[in-house]
């Protein structure tokens, strides 16, 4: 059996060899004279043939199987950039290295017939992944000026946030913790700030984010639910640049350069980019917002990140970055919460000299630690530290990838909770992980059918447990405007929150690691009993989608989901008693309970973009639940219907003013209503205590036998903006605009103590100017 194996894979390198040897590549990268930074996602082909291939993030191409001869390399799909001509000589068994510079036009171009758009559409499988960069950031109405990631991912289909205070993100049924998002390879535990309406991301520095809301490849392990891969800017190769804006929430400055510039025919050079961001909210509220609260807003954050890159001439590059980032929140009397998180680490992409294969690594640590003082309760703190990195590599066969690699991360949970019964749960545990993958990427000749099956191998050395995770991705091109596509997999994490998800309101973000003590069965749906197996949580992931080019300029894409989660770990909100009391229920004394879940739905969206004129529609139909072993109950994130509507409008001679328009509606959120109260006394004295004397706190009871919605949500938000250019590389940009501008009184939860109703944010003018040089 090993000999067979051995001669399959020596005969598919030797025929891989031999055909290399007959034809040539080429490769390298197309970047942009103005700044040196890589032009992504554009189509570089050999001018008179159907032979190219897009670049991808990093801006790099590869071209192989090329019959030796005499061609014209040729750039025309960049919009805004002169078309590029660059005559070459293939020859058999050669890789010739050509790095390309595209140059800003003088003239507004017209439709250009070449896509790289259109070209991804046919050679990516692209199934539940929506690329975002900064253009399409901006084409967003704004809180506070300044374009947000936290706000675009709320329009991405299939995503809902719970609220402007302490909200959170859910993808798909997936819960934040679910999610895993990296930064330039770096894992961020916690990529949001407690307004809900920031993110910790400068969208100025985002060079690419791609959004996975499931089904995605071996590539990505660890989690259950989705992926957010961001990507940064290297900074400007070629001059100092950079942009200060202000405005009531808050301001910022960003700074880039180049440390060794960058010179014409050459790709050498070091480059900076820094950003910083805070807000002041806690101030300016109480003068311009007091309506919302005389006491004022009590969200405050710094943001600091900042990243150093060396290039070579033939594209290999190294990359070292930082960050820092910070939030506080205090209401008066209520609570008081902050966390920190801070990390750095570095990656990097090696060009060998005469190989088809691109490396690619990454390294990094960070650390993330929670802190929340309640005002009647005992502090609750979570912290999570660690490494990851990772290597992979990429070999390129025409329009055919094979990739494949390994990834380890290290980490060590420190966590301190007293749930609502005053039981006490704490954990200090280290983990590893070793992850290794291999995808092969397959497109017919024709390119009408795409295969992309891939294979995770993901090992949990704290549970000793090893989980094999198949995956596949699929794409019939029907024809050259209507695609079918297919995505599915199997998925798993040792990660678990720190929160249930019945709690509607909680700014406590934390981190467990998976642990062991976990319940030996548990009850299904069915009433029959299943055996605990193994400790981490599993999904299965089903979708099916087809996207329609109903116009040249307008798109249709429709997908339908299934997620299974097969085995969750959540903190055991029921706990009256501690483990080694054996004679009591074991529901009750458990510190964690198993359950499972589904989420299940459709996705619609609805695209134009031509000249002046960008709108977004999408509308998600939704089902999530869960059971935990005694019913089947909706987490407070199972919106059912949820629909955003964006449009943006260029107008004026120079195209210098901008209105730009979002609205957003959705069905309420379920809760429970409560079927009585009842005093809590919590014996401080022990045994010795008088409960016909103490005063205890009042405390309520759910309603298990009902589940009700609250009112339906809907908001607008405008801004209007208008650009003036000073100089050649200056120009201010000025804004006006509002959130919530019809003022709707949305409910964000309801006080069942106080029986008081608590709204989201009202209206929220604002003004902001920026200048960037």
């Amino acid at each position: 059996m090993n000999f067979n194996r051995s001669l399959f894979i020596f005969l598919f390198i030797l025929i891989a060899k031999i055909t290399s040897a007959q034809t040539g590549t080429i490769r390298g990268f197309v970047y942009l004279k103005d700044t040196g930074e890589p032009m992504l996602f554009t189509n570089v082909i050999l001018k008179g043939t159907t032979i190219g291939n897009a670049t991808d993030v990093n801006g790099y191409y590869s071209i192989t199987k090329i019959p030796p001869g005499n061609y014209t390399v040729m750039i025309a799909s960049a919009l805004g950039y002169d078309t590029l001509l660059l005559p070459i000589t293939i020859k058999a068994g050669e890789i010739l290295n050509k790095n390309l510079t595209l140059v800003k036009s003088n003239v507004n171009l017209k439709v250009v017939e070449i896509s790289a758009e259109q070209e991804a559409k046919q050679t990516e499988t692209s199934v539940s992944v929506n690329k975002i960069d900064p253009i399409v950031i901006k084409k967003l109405p704004t809180v506070g000026g300044e374009p947000d990631l936290a706000q675009y991912l709320q329009v991405l289909p299939g995503v809902i946030f719970t609220g402007d205070q302490g909200g959170q993100l859910y993808i798909r049924g997936g819960s934040p913790i679910q999610n895993k998002v990296l930064l330039d390879g770096m894992i961020v535990y916690n990529p949001f700030h407690s307004i809900g309406l920031f993110s910790v991301f400068d969208a100025d520095i985002i060079r690419n984010a791609d959004v996975y809301s499931g089904g995605f490849g071996a590539e990505y392990g660890g989690r259950i639910s989705s992926v957010m891969d961001i990507t940064t800017r290297d900074g400007n190769k070629k001059r100092i640049s950079g942009k200060i804006a202000a405005s009531p929430f808050g301001s910022k400055v960003l700074v880039e350069g180049p440390l060794k510039k960058l010179k014409e025919n050459s790709s050498s050079s070091i480059s900076f980019i820094l950003s910083a961001k805070t807000s002041y909210l806690p101030t300016t509220s109480k003068l311009l917002y007091s309506y919302v609260d005389p006491n004022g807003l009590p969200f405050s954050f710094n943001d600091y990140y900042g990243k150093v890159s060396f290039n070579s001439n033939n594209g290999s590059k190294l990359n070292l970055f930082g960050f820092n980032f910070s939030d506080r929140v205090s209401y008066k009397a209520l609570q008081d919460m902050k966390w920190d998180a801070f990390g750095g680490g570095g990656n990097f992409l090696v060009v060998p000299a005469n190989s088809p294969i691109l490396v690619n690594g990454n390294f990094a640590y960070s650390q993330y630690k929670i802190l929340l003082k309640p005002e009647v309760e005992q502090a609750k703190s979570s912290g999570i530290k660690g490494f990851n990195m990772g290597i992979g590599f990429t070999y390129f066969m025409g329009k055919n990838e094979l990739n494949y690699g390994l990834e380890v991360l290290g980490f060590t949970t420190d966590f301190d909770f007293y749930n609502s019964a005053g039981r006490h749960l704490s954990q200090n545990e280290n983990t590893t992980e070793i992850g290794g993958y291999v995808k092969y990427k397959y497109v017919s000749r024709r390119k009408k059918l795409l295969i992309e099956p891939s294979f995770r191998m993901q090992y949990y050395a704290s549970l000793s447990k090893a989980s094999p995770e198949p995956r596949i991705g699929l794409k019939w091109n029907v024809t050259p405007r209507i695609r079918v596509k297919a995505a599915g997999g199997i998925y798993s994490q040792n990660l678990i929150a720190a929160n249930t998800d019945r709690e509607v309101v909680n700014l406590f973000y934390g981190f467990l690691s998976g642990p062991e003590n976990l319940p030996s069965e548990m009850v299904t749906e069915d009433g029959s009993v299943r055996d605990i197996k193994h400790k981490l949580q599993k999904a299965n992931h089903y979708i099916f989608g087809m996207e329609f080019d109903l116009t040249r300029h307008i798109d249709f894409n429709v997908e339908v989901y299934r997620k299974d989660f097969t085995q969750l770990t959540n903190l055991n909100r029921n706990k009256l008693f501690d483990e080694s009391e054996t004679d009591k229920p074991e529901m009750l004394r458990r510190d964690f309970i198993i359950e499972t879940g589904r989420a299940q739905g459709i996705d619609f969206v609805l695209k134009y973009d031509y000249k002046r004129i960008y709108i977004w529609v999408v509308y998600s139909l939704g089902y999530v639940t869960r059971w935990d072993g005694v019913q089947t109950y909706r987490p407070h994130y199972d919106r059912r219907h949820n629909a955003n509507i964006v449009a943006s409008y260029t107008f004026g001679k120079d195209r210098n003013w901008e209105l730009d328009v979002r609205w957003n509606i959705g069905s309420g959120f379920p809760f429970r209503p409560t079927s009585g109260f009842y005093e809590d006394l919590n014996f401080q004295d022990g045994i010795t205590t008088d409960y016909t004397s103490t005063n205890g706190d009042l405390n309520y009871y759910y309603d298990d036998k009902q589940v009700k919605e609250l009112p339906w949500y809907h908001r607008m938000d405008v801004n209007i903006k208008r650009t003036f250019q000073l100089f050649e590389h200056t120009k201010i940009e000025a804004a006006v605009g509002a959130t919530n501008v019809y003022g709707r009184k949305n409910v964000f939860y309801f006080d069942r103590i106080q029986y008081k109703r608590v709204d989201q944010l009202p209206i929220l003018p604002t003004v902001s100017i920026s200048m960037t040089f």
